[in-house]
């Protein structure tokens, strides 16, 4: 799989799409702190800028350990200030086929920047890395989420009963899927 179209920042209307580097762990640290973000995902904020940055580190080769999967990660940021409003991912497998996930720093929900960076990432997928399939897993609980994929022209193709535990819980999941002719028009 070809990693050099995902290094270029990418761009839409209002939004740069910065592959992540390290130096984006400060950038972004205290916007992560925000603990909103981690209601609906298994996860905490980062215990500090150094955690933030170590795991920023074992991102940087952009494949997983043993080479089968590419890991995509950017860091949206509004392309007229130096204010960065969220990160998004893609994973990419051999079989071409990718899950994605995002996160929109609180101050900026419900301005629809996670709708713009998404599908600016969809269309990164099927066009520069030949994807068929992209999933979405979203907490059931999670409407904003839901609402969006579903903008996006995902369909729902299964329910994960029991598919996480987390925050004192049990975490139910949608599967959410698409293909390249599902993409509505823009």
């Amino acid at each position: 799989m070809d990693l050099i179209s995902s290094e270029l920042t990418l761009e839409t209307a209002r939004l740069l799409l910065e592959p992540l580097v390290l130096s984006h762990s400060s950038a972004i640290y205290q916007r992560l702190l925000d603990e909103r973000i981690y209601q609906f995902i298994p996860g905490d904020p980062p215990i500090s800028r150094q955690a933030l940055k170590t795991r920023y580190r074992s991102l940087r080769s952009r494949r997983s350990p043993d080479g089968a999967e590419v890991w995509l990660n950017w860091v949206m940021r509004l392309s007229n200030t130096d204010e960065y409003v969220g990160t998004l991912q893609a994973t990419v497998h051999s079989d071409l086929t990718a899950e994605i996930a995002y996160i929109v720093f609180p101050p900026f929900w419900k301005k629809g920047y996670a709708k713009e960076g998404c599908r600016r990432i969809l269309d990164f997928l099927i066009e520069e890395h030949q994807v068929t399939v992209v999933a979405a897993l979203i907490d059931t609980r999670n409407v904003p989420s839901i609402r969006l994929v579903e903008s996006l022209g995902f369909s729902r193709v299964t329910t994960l009963e029991g598919a996480d535990y987390f925050k004192g819980a049990v975490s139910n999941e949608y599967r959410y899927e698409y293909t390249q002719g599902d993409i509505p028009d823009q």
